[in-house]
């Protein structure tokens, strides 16, 4: 794998509760990078961004595009392709929610960047074609999750029956 195999990701920081946590962007970028390793899917040339936000604004996209008027942890949003040829390919955009995410981690007595991790690598995955809409899909996902997050030495989020919505 080169560099050129990994997507460019950039970070974008929407929510000042996210100052607290310097490291977060940096663990995005290791999950991100692990997930793109590990994964079988076209993600040289890429780009993706990920929106760290507050339970208000990932509540305001939960209710916009899923119809589900309450926060989440993560959403992602795969890019619809490009038509020109010398337009940036992009994969999509991810948000993740700090205070849902916070709670999620403290509730399961989980390290916050775990967890963040966790979250980065879930969000990627779907952005590159996998789902966890039914069990057999479930399954792959998730043993692809705990796959990458054990790459990072992060043991598997899956051990007490965690879910990720």
């Amino acid at each position: 794998m080169t560099s050129a195999d990994i997507p460019a990701t950039e970070v974008l920081v929407t929510a000042d509760c996210w100052n607290s946590e310097s490291s977060a962007e940096t663990t995005i970028h290791r999950a991100i990078e692990a997930a793109a390793s590990m994964v079988e899917a076209d993600t040289a040339d890429a780009e993706l961004a990920i929106m760290l936000t507050d339970d208000a604004g990932i509540r305001t996209l939960n209710k916009n595009w899923r119809g589900i008027d309450k926060p989440t942890n993560v959403l992602s949003f795969p890019a619809l392709q490009s038509e020109r040829d010398d337009a940036p390919r992009m994969l999509g955009d991810i948000a993740i929610a700090y205070e849902t995410t916070r709670s999620e981690a403290d509730a399961e007595h989980k390290p916050f960047d775990h967890h963040l991790s966790h979250l980065a690598v879930h969000g990627f995955l779907h952005l590159v074609g996998y789902d966890h809409e039914n069990d057999n899909d479930a399954e792959i996902m998730e043993g692809l999750e705990r796959d990458i997050l054990a790459q990072l030495g992060i043991p598997d989020p899956y051990a007490h029956d965690d879910q990720v919505n």
